[in-house]
């Protein structure tokens, strides 16, 4: 399986943070991402995102198919949430989240050095079968 985890995109200040928007700069570039995306082959199973707004706007704007919500991608979300949140979703799953989370779970999930994640940042993982 691999995994294409997405640090969301820029979000305005604000509070509640639950209920924080991207900002149009922010929006602009998960649609560039997206628009990239595609234009790899990049095809996903399955778009998992955090329930925070930035995330599933980030995961909404990337066009590249419908967002599934799942609580475990919250912030605090370990590396095993990111990995539990994306199994029995098919083979290639697109998860959105946050940062520190994403760095962290790419460096558990890869056995390597936190990559940096800047907004809308990401980094394919591939794991091994079951």
């Amino acid at each position: 399986m691999r995994l294409l985890i997405v640090r969301h995109a820029e979000a305005a200040p604000g509070n509640p943070d639950e209920l924080r928007p991207l900002t149009s700069a922010g929006r602009d570039a998960a649609h560039m991402l997206g628009r990239r995306l595609r234009e790899q082959g990049i095809d996903p199973d399955a778009i998992v995102s955090s329930p925070l707004l930035r995330a599933r706007e980030t995961a909404d704007a990337l066009g590249l198919g419908a967002t599934e919500v799942d609580e475990r991608l919250a912030p605090g979300a370990t590396s095993v949430d990111v990995r539990d949140a994306a199994l029995g979703r098919g083979e290639l799953v697109i998860v959105v989240g946050h940062q520190p989370d994403c760095g962290r779970a790419v460096a558990a999930l890869a056995g390597g050095p936190e990559p940096p994640f800047p907004p809308c940042g990401h980094v394919i993982v591939e794991l091994e079968s079951a």
